[in-house]
């Protein structure tokens, strides 16, 4: 079994909250029924679709920063790992 681990900072971590934090809240006023349906939709679209858009490039940052580990914590090599070849230093 194979699982990936990246190493954030904690500024990256609290983007991330925060953009999973204003998708959310853009779902829960659109499907809130104590608001009028125009300003559910005009408050609760935006916030969903820039927290979920916002989500994409911070995605594919960690994505780059993770490695491929086995369940015994050993790193597999890259090119068993689908990241194409392995680079020489």
């Amino acid at each position: 079994m194979f699982m990936r681990q990246a190493t954030l900072t904690i500024p990256e971590v609290g983007i991330i909250a925060a953009t999973r934090g204003m998708a959310g809240a853009g779902a829960a006023l659109l499907l809130a029924e104590k608001i009028s349906p125009r300003k559910r939709k005009m408050l609760g679209w935006p916030l969903f679709l820039l927290g979920a858009l916002s989500t994409i490039p911070i995605v594919i940052d960690v994505i780059r920063k993770s490695n491929c580990r086995t369940a015994a914590g050993a790193a597999r090599p890259a090119d068993e790992a689908g990241s194409g070849p392995a680079h020489s230093a």
